[in-house]
């Protein structure tokens, strides 16, 4: 079996950006900054010979690059059931139409449905416990994060190998997103 999941990573000078937003919750446990990116859609455990059909379906996705920009911080629950802290991106017509062409790749695929509504956002942290004064304070001081626009030109199939000190993600295929040429006349 292999853990998978397709997502958009980013310049390290973005990554660096999103690192900067990280600290002051204590019992927050952050991402490294190599491993910030945008999931499009977490496929999880499936045999290692689907990959190549997943692959191949996620190949198939013929879409244009696009500008992304990163606005704002936020939480998934509040007080103390937040157990994620995340970097929001600005409403991306785009961003949501790569999303539904990579959600109808994978059915193709013979991937279940995904039953979750596409939430987009950077996972900064995982909590458990925390204080909630801290995360409000976090959410507070770090509300006026901006980064970009970027421009999106690839997205990435990652495979993910769960581990003692975190999940460790490894690419294994990039699929560009290409500007269409113009019809003939």
């Amino acid at each position: 079996m292999i853990r998978l999941f397709v997502a958009l990573d980013f310049p390290p000078e973005v990554r660096e950006r999103l690192a900067g937003l990280q600290g002051g919750v204590p019992g927050a446990r952050w991402n490294e900054p190599g491993t910030l990116h945008l999931t499009l859609r977490f496929i999880g455990e499936v045999p290692e010979n689907q990959a190549q059909d997943i692959d191949a379906a996620l190949a198939g996705i013929d879409a244009a690059p696009f500008p992304l920009t990163l606005d704002g911080v936020g939480s998934f629950g509040h007080g103390r059931g937040a157990r994620v802290l995340w970097a929001g991106v600005e409403h991306s017509t785009a961003l949501a139409h790569l999303a539904a062409k990579v959600e109808s790749a994978l059915v193709r695929a013979g991937l279940p449905a995904e039953e979750r509504k596409f939430t987009p956002h950077v996972t900064l942290a995982r909590l458990r416990d925390a204080n909630a004064e801290r995360v409000v304070r976090f959410l507070s001081e770090r509300g006026f994060f901006r980064a970009g626009p970027l421009l999106v030109d690839h997205f990435v199939l990652y495979r993910s190998h769960l581990g003692k000190g975190g999940s460790v993600y490894e690419p294994l295929a990039a699929y560009p997103l290409v500007t269409p040429s113009p019809e003939p006349v």
